[in-house]
């Protein structure tokens, strides 16, 4: 006889304003605790250092996870000049310093070289892997890594303020495993000094917002209860709302079920105009529900995932 899983089995989507000081991973390990819960895990890996938006899915909306973390995010960092550190972040050691203060209009003249699609060296201190293991690690240990830069799209960099000479705040809207360490470390190279990020938050992960986070503290209230705390679930669909929604009726969506592609010619006057139809995804909903997701390509709809 299988053994009973723990906890609850809650499906949904929590949006939570992770506070400074706590891993993405203890972040979610005390709101799944706080809320009884069996199954969850975290769409897109905030630094210790950052606060701000990390969505949180449990039971069945951990599929819709690498979604998710495919999505457009939205950060806005202060970089303070004058002191290059080990860790691109406020939490490293000082490895070296300049007395160089770049103007706004030297900082607006770098910025068009780290917007696009750009190459960009990863931090040393990331969870990037090395021959098995982690660059964080092997840092940690002295050995620190050679890492090779890879590729990050930079869809916006702008300057929004200077507080003083020595500070400069930033907003960057970008896709997936772009490092703000980096883009912060680099600028600074670029405009003549060196820098890093003193502050980091995370204002948008697709289609969840700032105004929809609710705070650790919240889950941590012992007035709360795990049938109270998990009315802040949002509905596994919720984090699809970007993706174009492709309506099938019960038959195609029993075939794309049994991995069957569906010609595009059966969907003419269906398929949404927001759709990419070299490769492009689409949410399958089929009777108001969201089934699948699927994608276009080479005259066929191609199933992906299930739900």
């Amino acid at each position: 006889m299988a053994r009973q899983k723990k906890g609850r089995k809650l499906d949904g989507w929590i949006i939570l304003d992770k506070p400074q000081g706590i891993t993405s991973t203890q972040a979610l390990n005390k709101v799944k605790r706080a809320m009884d819960a069996q199954k969850a895990g975290h769409g897109g890996t905030l630094d210790p250092l950052a606060t701000g938006i990390l969505p949180l899915a449990f039971g069945a909306a951990t599929k819709t996870v690498p979604y998710v973390m495919d999505s457009t995010k939205i950060y806005h960092f202060t970089l303070k000049f004058g002191e290059a550190r080990d860790t691109d972040d406020a939490e490293g050691q000082v490895i070296e310093t300049s007395a160089h203060r770049p103007s706004d209009d030297e900082i607006r003249a770098a910025l068009p070289g780290f917007t696009g699609n750009i190459m960009q060296v990863p931090p040393i201190f990331s969870a990037i892997k090395v021959e098995g293991e982690r660059a964080y690690d092997l840092s940690r240990d002295g050995r620190p890594p050679e890492l090779p830069p890879r590729p990050a799209q930079v869809d916006r960099f702008e300057l929004i303020g200077r507080p003083d000479a020595d500070h400069a705040e930033f907003e960057v809207q970008s896709g997936k495993g772009v490092y703000m360490r980096s883009l912060a470390r680099d600028l600074a190279r670029a405009c003549g000094s060196v820098g890093h990020i003193a502050v980091l938050r995370r204002l948008r992960v697709g289609p969840f917002l700032e105004r929809m986070a609710v705070p650790l503290d919240f889950f941590l209230d012992p007035a709360q209860n795990p049938a109270t705390l998990a009315e802040t679930l949002l509905p596994l669909e919720t984090a699809l709302d970007d993706i174009p929604a492709l309506a099938l009726n019960q038959a195609e969506f029993f075939a794309l079920s049994q991995g069957q592609a569906i010609s595009l010619v059966e969907l003419m006057g269906r398929i949404p105009e927001a759709a990419n139809p070299d490769n492009g995804l689409v949410r399958v909903t089929a009777a108001g529900r969201v089934k699948a997701m699927a994608r276009l390509g080479d005259g066929w709809l191609q199933p992906e995932r299930l739900f």
